[in-house]
Order: structure tokens, then C-alpha cells, then sequence
């Protein structure tokens, strides 16, 4: 086993401690699950196996023992896994997490990323198999399985060859924005897109629902439910974070994908935004070095202390693409750490906003969590997310680079999206049929 600790970066780095008393009080994820009402049920099932595993089932596993115990945010579990004598392993092949435990063992099934696989392959891929037809799953598409070390990567793609200029969807936190993958598919049925990427793997935060929870404490394993990061890892060997491994490989899925250096890249995430109906969709445009200007974007005009930003063409064709998902569209990207720009979007696509300085404007919406939003516009403050600079880091090495946007897609809008989806499906079955 690896006795190395990983160097965690500090933005991912979340103090917070557990009363052993109240081992199920929630310091974490709680804006998604208390507010936003989330709903993780169809991520992960626990499982207690009537058979310990034999010596060639382990040998064929992972060991993550070291790597959580070292990693882990949250003391509680850390030192319960420690107490109760787990041991930690990873079949990197069906992605199941097994507890093993002197008397017993637990086994926890990646479900969510097992139907996605069968909905396109009908059988689970454990290695690239190269491309095959969606079928009436996606008519017109064709899908690859990549594997990795963190559950692989789901690769989507018009059939027939991709334009230079198309559009390229990113869904890097699949699993725990609930929603993005249907948000992308829907994208692409309407033509707003010609490829996707899909992350299929856990980042090590995404909550186990209470019914799984209780489960766990009836068998004598009462894990907290703040960073689940003692079951899948939130960061690899090295460190880095799993969830960005779909920024950090954007070159290798473009060219996976024989896709020429796309014009705009749409990143999706999921955000439970301001309050449970929120209908805000915030579009990041950069918050994190490299830094951006505002004349990167279009025209911008200073009339009094209103600010008002005439997009460039391609900032307007990203836009009108955004524009499906809600009424309500902010603008928002940081020029300097200090020095930041909040836009709303108006009817013509142009957009009036005021300069932010996120030490005064900004507040956190939920005590003990650091989640920024600005009161007086009453909208969530995105550009202190870090995925979307490494993305535009990446995104430069490209000739000519995309326009990368960052879109954070609140609850009640997924859900919307998912039922267009399914209405998109049974319109085309219906004109299949002959009805």
C-alpha cells in the first residue's frame, strides 16, 4: 500500500469536524440536500454480501485504504474506518467499492453510471470497445466507452463527421449534478450540439441517501454523511481532483472524438441556485487566472455606474444556445481577483450588470458552507469555481481556442429538461409507429 500523502489543493480543502455523538448530522452538501431537495437516491446501493470475497477476487482489487485515510476531509469517518478495522478495495473494472471488515463485507454499487452504460451498450463495457450506434437512445449519434481510473468517461458524437465549428458539451460532474447527462442529451437531439463528454466516475462527495445510511448503521458502519470521500476518492494519487479529469483530458477527448477545434464548449453543471423554485442559469465566463477582459466578449459601455455589454457574435451564438434553458441568464467573469463583472441578460441578448468585488458584494447563503451569492441581485456567485479555469487553461492549447462557458443549471431547470427529454422520445416513437 502507498504510504504517500497526496497533496490536496487548497481550494478543495474543507475544515469542518463531526460530534462522535451525532454521527449523522449533515456538514456538507447540505444547500443541495436540505434546500434544494436533490435527490441522490439513483447513485449508489449498498449491499451486504452473505460471502467474504476469496484471496483472487482481492488479488484483482484495488487497495484504497491508505490513499482515504490519508485524503479524507472528515475525522469522524476517517477514524471510524480505522476503529472498525476496514479495509478498502476497488474493483476497477465494474467500479464496485467493497468494505471488508473481519466478520463482513459491505459492497457499494455505482448505479447510476451502471444504467447509463446499459442504456447505451446494453451490457456494462469494461474496456474501449471504440464506437457504437445509440440507436433510438440517441438517433443519429454514436457512443464510446473510456475507462480510467475513476469510472470512466462517456464519449457522444454526431455520426457523419463534426464541423470545425460545432459545439461541444462537457458534463464533468455526471453523477453529482443530477440531471446534467439528460440537460446534454437534450442538446444534442435538438442539433444545439454535436458532441459530448460525460463523466461516469464519483468524485467522493456525493451524498449517500438516508434510506442507504440507515442501512449502514444497522450493520455497524455509521459513516457521516459530510464527504463520502472514505468510499470513492476526491482526489487521485497525485492529488489532483477526479472530478476535473474531464478538463485536465479535454485534448485527448477531442481528439478521441475527431472533433477539430470546436467553437464554444459548454460546460454544464447542476446548482441548486438561491431557493428550492429558483429559475436563475448563471454563465461563467472566467473567475480564476488566466484572467479574462470584458473586451474578450463584446462591447462594453460605462453609462453612469450601469454597465452595459454588447456580446461579441460567438459570445451571442453561445448565448442564444443557453437561452433555451431559462428567461433569466447571468453574465458573470473576474478580470482581476478583485475586480468582477455580474450581467443580467436582457430580451436582445444584450446584457446591463455592475462591477462586483467579491469581498463586499458576495455573502454565503448556508452557515459553515462556503457558498457565495449576491444578495442584491439575489443570484448565485460562480466564479470561484476552479474547473472552468483549468478548462480555459487547457482550452488555449487549442488553434483557435473555444469560447469556454461555464453554465450552472439550477434543480427546478433539470428537472424541466428531463421532461422534454422523454417528450422528444415519445414523439419520436409515435412517428416511428406510423401514428
Amino acid at each position: 500500500m502507498n504510504n504517500s500523502c497526496p497533496y490536496i489543493p487548497p481550494l478543495f480543502l474543507s475544515s469542518f469536524t463531526v460530534d462522535e455523538s451525532a454521527p449523522f448530522r449533515r456538514h456538507l452538501n447540505r444547500l443541495e440536500v436540505e434546500i434544494g431537495r436533490e435527490d441522490y437516491h439513483h447513485l449508489k446501493r449498498v449491499e451486504l454480501l452473505d460471502h467474504p470475497l476469496s484471496e483472487a477476487e482481492i488479488a484483482g482489487m484495488v487497495d484504497l485504504t491508505d490513499r482515504l485515510l490519508a485524503t479524507t476531509q472528515n475525522g469522524y469517518n476517517r477514524e471510524l474506518l480505522k476503529r472498525l478495522d476496514i479495509q478498502v478495495l476497488l474493483d476497477e473494472r465494474t467500479y464496485r467499492v467493497y468494505y471488508r471488515l473481519p466478520d463482513r463485507v459491505i459492497r457499494f454499487v455505482a448505479v447510476w453510471r451502471e444504467r447509463v452504460l446499459e442504456r447505451f451498450f446494453h451490457h456494462l463495457p469494461q474496456q474501449d470497445l471504440g464506437w457504437t450506434g445509440c440507436g433510438a437512445g440517441l438517433p443519429g449519434f454514436e457512443a464510446r466507452y473510456l475507462p480510467d481510473d475513476a469510472g470512466g468517461s462517456l464519449l457522444l458524437r454526431r455520426r457523419g463527421g463534426l464541423p470545425a465549428d460545432g459545439t461541444l458539451l462537457t458534463a464533468p460532474h455526471g453523477p453529482y449534478d443530477p440531471h446534467t447527462l439528460e440537460v446534454a442529451l437534450y442538446f444534442l437531439r435538438t442539433g444545439k450540439a454535436v458532441a459530448a463528454v460525460i463523466n461516469l466516475g464519483f468524485a467522493g462527495r456525493e451524498p449517500l441517501t438516508d434510506a442507504n445510511l440507515e442501512k449502514l448503521r444497522r450493520w455497524g458502519v455509521p459513516l457521516n454523511p459530510s464527504n463520502i470521500d472514505v468510499i470513492y476518492p476526491y482526489v487521485d494519487e497525485k492529488g489532483r481532483p477526479c472530478s476535473y479529469k474531464t478538463e485536465r483530458n479535454l485534448p485527448r477527448f477531442l481528439q478521441l472524438l475527431a472533433l477539430p477545434a470546436p467553437a464554444l464548449i459548454l460546460d454544464i453543471h447542476g446548482c441548486v441556485g438561491t431557493c428550492r423554485d429558483d429559475r436563475k442559469v448563471v454563465v461563467g465566463l472566467g473567475g480564476w487566472p488566466p484572467y479574462v477582459r470584458p473586451e474578450d466578449f463584446g462591447r462594453l459601455e460605462e453609462r453612469g455606474p450601469v454597465l452595459h455589454l454588447f456580446p461579441s457574435t460567438r459570445l451571442r451564438r453561445g448565448l442564444e444556445l443557453v437561452r433555451e434553458l431559462s428567461e433569466e441568464i447571468f453574465l458573470q467573469f473576474c478580470e482581476q481577483a478583485d475586480r468582477c463583472f455580474n450581467f443580467v441578460l436582457l430580451g436582445g441578448l444584450q446584457a446591463v450588470g455592475r462591477r462586483i468585488d467579491p469581498r463586499r458584494h458576495t455573502a454565503s447563503l448556508i452557515e459553515g458552507e462556503e457558498r457565495s451569492w449576491l444578495p442584491e441581485e439575489g443570484v448565485r456567485w460562480l466564479p470561484g469555481a476552479g474547473a472552468n479555469a483549468l478548462q480555459r487553461s487547457k482550452a488555449l492549447e487549442l488553434s483557435p481556442p473555444p469560447l469556454c462557458l461555464h453554465i450552472e443549471i439550477p434543480t427546478a431547470i433539470r428537472r424541466r429538461m428531463v421532461l422534454r427529454l422523454e417528450e422528444l422520445a415519445i414523439t419520436d416513437s409515435l412517428q416511428s409507429s406510423g401514428l
